[in-house]
Parts: structure tokens; sequence; C-alpha cells
């Protein structure tokens, strides 16, 4: 039974910090948590962003700009960053995509079997230092003029590797701080902005940077996610246990107040079990729940298939959204940079108004199909007016942002948070949300690929890909969502 000292920061933090009596400790608990791994996963995709700005400066259309000195003026691509100055570009950037995304699908299995088995800090902390390690050695390639493409993809598909470490140590760290009866919806729809955000900032920096040093588009974000990297080491506390408090993150039936000891209804309202000045060790003793076991829990495949469909829409628009406005209205590579953040604005919004409507219906698979149907519309308006003007593309890809977001934010948050409390005798969260988001990541893996593809023949048919995932990934809800539907009209039939 391993036994972990506190983070270092939190012990020099605690007294100054911790100890004032104006907010109760427990929120100050909670809310340092969601702090924390808001920053850390907001970090992640921060350094996810550069490669879907930087494509347009590794391969781009050269007529117009002013030749360097030895340029070969014959190359009608001269301007390009070798390999991607071939025709089939696209195709070799869409590869890049899918070394970091298949690396990421095929790690993220293994990297939930291996956080329910280890301290979520250390976890999670060597886990963003590595991301920005190689998203660092991504960047350098500038400076030593590297052009082999064998070095990109190894580079891809060790940092995939490394980003799997972060969700499920995040998800795995809220759950355990906020129980299945704490609005979970709402609050992780909020707290799950830290994608949109990250995306939106990744963006803005990389954008930055990308037309005249593209290799500091990947320098700092690997810079920025390594330190708060260590950030997490010195004051991340996971485990409400390590600070005497008892764990939140399993659903355990609630007997009437009176029959409960003194003790117990203590211990659920946040009070510590023991002093705050105890010797600051800690060790976690449920044992952690097997992937076959975790598979079989009621409707984690059935999410985990949808989010498949799901996530390969989203990361399509994650990944070549820049790209496309870059193609489709002409502008610079860092005017399209800064064009593809509404998308996650509306994508921030899309993730709260989900978590709402699931809380309030408590009928997930609903709320996703709803979102779900509606999406099917909306890349069709999108494909045909989004670029008209500024305003039609910021508020059409806003509301497509929104829409694309909310289930799959839903489903990687508070549905795979609930289905890893169904098992209250061993650890299944990290376990089951790896399972999820591993399985969306396989879509995530496969949405860029095809898009560059199929991009080549015309972006209408990107559109189409997206349209028909959307169906297939509702239908995968249908069951779910039909006994939701059930659900809810017995209870209304019995008011």
């Amino acid at each position: 039974m391993a036994s972990h000292s506190l983070p270092l920061g939190y012990i020099l933090l605690r007294r100054c910090c911790f100890s004032c009596d104006s907010i109760d400790r427990l929120t100050k608990y909670k809310a340092s948590v969601l702090f924390l791994t808001f920053l850390a996963y907001m970090s992640y995709h921060l350094s996810r962003r550069p490669l879907s700005i930087v494509k347009t400066i590794l391969n781009r259309n050269c007529t117009g700009l002013t030749p360097t000195i030895g340029a070969n003026l014959t190359d009608p691509c001269w301007c390009c960053w070798k390999p991607f100055d071939t025709d089939n570009a696209n195709s070799i950037l869409g590869l890049l995509d899918s070394s970091f995304l298949i690396s990421y699908a095929i790690f993220m299995f293994m990297s939930g079997f291996i956080a329910e088995r280890c301290h979520l800090r250390y976890f999670l902390a060597l886990g963003m230092i590595g991301s920005g390690i190689f998203t660092y050695l991504f960047g350098i390639a500038f400076y030593y003029d590297i052009h082999n493409i064998y070095y990109f993809i190894i580079i891809q598909i060790i940092c995939g590797a490394f980003q799997t470490t972060g969700w499920p140590a995040v998800v795995a760290a809220v759950g355990h701080w906020f129980g299945p009866r704490s609005s979970r919806g709402l609050i992780f729809g909020i707290w799950n902005s830290h994608t949109n955000f990250g995306n939106i900032f990744g963006a803005l920096i990389a954008g930055a940077f990308v037309e005249y040093n593209w290799g500091l588009s990947f320098i700092v974000p690997g810079l920025i996610v390594a330190s708060v990297g260590f950030i997490h080491f010195l004051f991340l506390l996971p485990y409400p246990e390590e600070v005497g408090l008892l764990s939140l993150d399993t659903d355990i039936p609630e007997p009437s107040r009176s029959s409960r000891s003194e003790a117990d209804v203590e211990a659920d309202e946040g009070v510590p079990l023991i002093d705050d000045d105890s010797p600051v060790t800690y060790s976690y003793e449920r044992g952690a729940v097997s992937f076959g076991s975790a598979l079989k829990i009621p409707g984690v495949l059935e999410f985990s298939l949808s989010l498949f469909f799901c996530k390969l829409v989203s990361y399509t628009f994650l990944y070549w959204l820049p790209k496309y406005l870059d193609d489709s209205t002409g502008s610079s590579s860092m005017v399209s940079a800064f064009l593809s953040t509404p998308f996650d604005i509306g994508g921030a919004l899309g993730a709260i108004g989900a978590g709402i409507l699931a809380d309030r219906t408590g009928s997930p698979a609903l709320t996703c199909i709803l979102m779900l149907l509606l999406t099917i519309p909306g890349l069709f308006v999108y494909q045909i007016f989004g670029t008209l003007g500024y305003w039609y593309n910021v508020l059409l890809q806003s509301l497509l942002g929104l829409l694309v977001n909310g289930p799959y934010a839903l489903i990687t948050t508070a549905v795979a948070a609930d289905l890893g409390n169904k098992v209250t005798d061993t650890k299944a969260l990290a376990t089951v949300t790896a399972i999820i988001d591993g399985t969306g990541s396989i879509g995530a893996a496969v949405g860029p690929f095809i898009a560059g593809i199929v991009s080549q023949y015309g972006w209408d048919h990107v559109f189409h890909t997206m349209m028909v995932s959307d169906v297939i990934s509702l239908l995968f809800l249908a069951r779910i969502g039909y006994y939701e539907y059930k659900k809810l009209m017995y209870r209304d039939l019995s008011r």
C-alpha cells in the first residue's frame, strides 16, 4: 500500500491560504483542484494547436511573395517547407495529424490503466513536462533546418503518448472532489471550457509567430505546458483523503441523518477526518478495476462509440479549420489563425449548455442526440454561407462550435465520471475515462487523416463526411436515448 507525501507547494501555502476561516476548507480544496486541472488541460490543448496553424506556412501559395535569396523560382512551391512542398501536401500533413492522434488513442487505453495504479500528481506532472519537451523539439526543426518527414512523425508519436496522461488524470482528480449529486453536468461543462480556451490561446500564440518564425509557434507553447506541469507537481491535491477528507467520487446510498454517526455526517459535509496538522502522508486503499470489467459497465460501450464520431468531427475542425479558411477566403496565415477562434468560443458555450440541459433533464444521451441532430443542418449552412463575409463566418462558426462541442464535452466529462462511479468498491474513474476518450481519440485520428485526403478533391467532401459522422454518432445513442425519453415521459405523467 503506497504512501505519498503532500506536495511541497501545498505545505508551504497551507498556513497562509488554507487556514483562513472565511471560506471552509472543502471549498478551498475544490476550487484549487478545479483551477489547477483547468490550467493543466488548457495547456495540453494550447500545445496541440500549433500544427493546425503552421500548416498554412509549411505548404502555402507562393504567388505574390517576395522571393528569398537562392529561391528556386521554377518551383511553384519555392516558399514551402520541405517535405511539404508537393502536390499531395495535405495528405502528408494529415499523416502528421494521424501520427499524433493514433499514438494518442493507443496509449490512452494504457494511460487510464496506469493512472489508476499510481499517484495522479506525479503522473500528470511527468506527462506535461514530456509533452512540453517534444512540442519544443518540433519547433527547433525551424532553427536546425530539419526536413526529414520521419523526424516530424517520431516527434508526433512520442508527443501523442505523453499527452494521454492529461485527460484520465484531470477527470479523475475532479471526480474525486465532486460527487454524483453535485450538479456535475454544469460543473464539468464550465470546467471543460479549458479545451476551448487552450485552442484559442494556442491559435493566438502560434498565429503571432507563424508568419516570420513558425518554430516559435511550437517552442513557446512547449515551454508553457512544461512549466504548468512543474506547478502541478508542487501544488495539485488529486485525492480528498490526502488532507483527511472523505472521497466524494462514489454514489453511496444516503441513509437518514438519524441513523448515521456524527463522524459520518461531518465527513460528508467536508469536515476533516484528521487534523490538518497531522503527518502529511497518504495511502489510497481501493483496488483498480480491470479493463474488461470497466468495458462491461452499462453505457460505456455506447457512449465510447458515439464519441468516436463526435470527436472525428471536432478534431477535423481543430486541425483543418485554419487551412480551410486560408484556402476559401484567401486570408493570410495569421488572419486565418485568428478567424478560427470563434469555433472554440462557441464550443465553450456548448459545453456549458449541454451540461445544464443534462443536469435538468437527467438525460445526457438525449441531450447529445438533440445537439447532433442540429449539427447536421449547421454544417450545411456554414458550408454555404460561412465564407461570404467576416460576420457570417464569426456567427455561423460560433453556432457550429456550440453544437459540435456540446456532445463531445458532455460525454468525455460528466458522462464518463458518472459511468466510472457505478463501481463503488474499486477505482474505475480513470479507466472508464480512458476507454471512452481513447475510443473517441481513434475517431479524432481518422477524421483529420480523411480530411487531408478528400480535401484535395474539394472541401465539400469534408463537410459531407462530417455530416455522415454525426448521423452515425447519434444512432449509437439511440437505445439509451429511448430509455431516457421513456423515463422523462413517466416522470411527467406521474406529477
